[in-house]
């Protein structure tokens, strides 16, 4: 996939690794990555780099965005408070295909404790290489952005 997209990705302390490896990854298949850290392994708190994230997305100076935690839970329940966006954790690639063709997902929760590497970038690919559908889904979709106020 070679695309001039950008992509924001962000972590807490537990995922940095995995964070790298995704960066790279991404990166050699043409995304323009906006990683927006941490670089330290030490203790911080995941909904500071949750909402960073996604306030690159809904501002749209990032077309998606990846986030990692220990779980991916926490960091998606922060970004998910940012109006527009529409985050999901995925343990498995089907389900990453499927925030994005039915739920137009612009984010991307892993959970670093949880998927090792290898399931983590097939669960990346399959979260970027998939389209939303819209039809019925955009209906949805609009019910989901509605909630939003």
């Amino acid at each position: 996939m070679t695309t001039n997209k950008r992509i924001a990705l962000s972590s807490d302390h537990a995922a940095i690794a995995l964070r790298q490896a995704v960066a790279d990854h991404i990166s050699a298949q043409g995304w323009e990555v906006v990683d927006i850290g941490p670089t330290s392994p030490e203790s911080t708190h995941y909904p500071k780099h949750g909402e960073a994230a996604a306030r690159l997305v809904a501002s749209g100076d990032c077309d998606l965005g990846i986030i990692l935690c220990g779980t991916g839970q926490g960091i998606m329940m922060a970004a998910n408070k940012v109006k527009g966006i529409r985050c999901g954790v995925c343990t498995d690639t089907f389900s990453a295909s499927m925030i994005r063709q039915h739920n137009d997902a612009n984010m991307l929760s892993l959970g670093a404790r949880v998927v090792g590497e290898g399931l983590a970038l097939d669960i990346v690919d399959a979260f970027l290489n998939a389209d939303f559908e819209g039809g019925r889904h955009a209906t949805r979709v609009e019910m989901i952005n509605a909630i939003e106020g």
